[in-house]
C-alpha cells in the first residue's frame, strides 16, 4: 500500500515552481546549496546569513505547496516532499549538490546516473 501511495503522490507532484533569487541560483550552480531527499533545499557548504534566509523562504514556500497537494490527494505532507525529491533528482544537472537519507552531501558527476533515494524505488 505504501508503494501505491508513493507512486500516486509522485504522479501528482510537479517540480515545485518556486521563484528563486539570483543568489540562490548561483549557490545551486556552485554546489553550495542542493536538494535533499525530503524535498527541501539544504546547505552543502556554510551559507551567508542572506543565503540562509533566502533558502529558508524557498523551503517555506515548498512546505505550503506540499501541504496543499497533500490535502488535495489525502496523503501525508512528508510523502509529497519525498515524491517531489524523487522527481527533482531525476532532473538534476551535473555538478549540483544533493543529499540522500544517509545525510551525506554529494555532487552529481559527469557520467553518473541521476541520484535516487531508497524512497524513489
Amino acid at each position: 500500500m505504501k508503494r501505491f501511495v508513493l507512486a500516486f503522490a509522485i504522479g501528482a507532484v510537479a517540480t515545485p515552481a518556486v521563484a528563486q533569487s539570483p543568489q540562490v541560483l548561483a549557490a545551486i550552480q556552485a554546489g553550495q546549496v542542493g536538494e535533499r531527499y525530503d524535498g527541501y533545499m539544504g546547505f552543502a557548504a556554510p551559507p551567508s546569513e542572506q543565503l540562509r534566509r533566502q533558502v529558508l523562504a524557498v523551503n517555506i514556500q515548498r512546505r505550503n505547496l506540499y501541504t496543499g497537494l497533500a490535502v488535495q490527494r489525502n496523503v501525508n505532507v512528508q510523502l509529497v516532499g519525498i515524491a517531489t525529491a524523487c522527481a527533482l533528482f531525476r532532473q538534476m544537472p551535473v555538478g549540483e549538490a544533493y543529499m540522500l537519507e544517509d545525510m551525506v552531501w554529494r555532487h552529481r558527476e559527469l557520467g553518473q546516473a541521476a541520484p535516487s533515494s531508497k524512497y524513489c524505488r
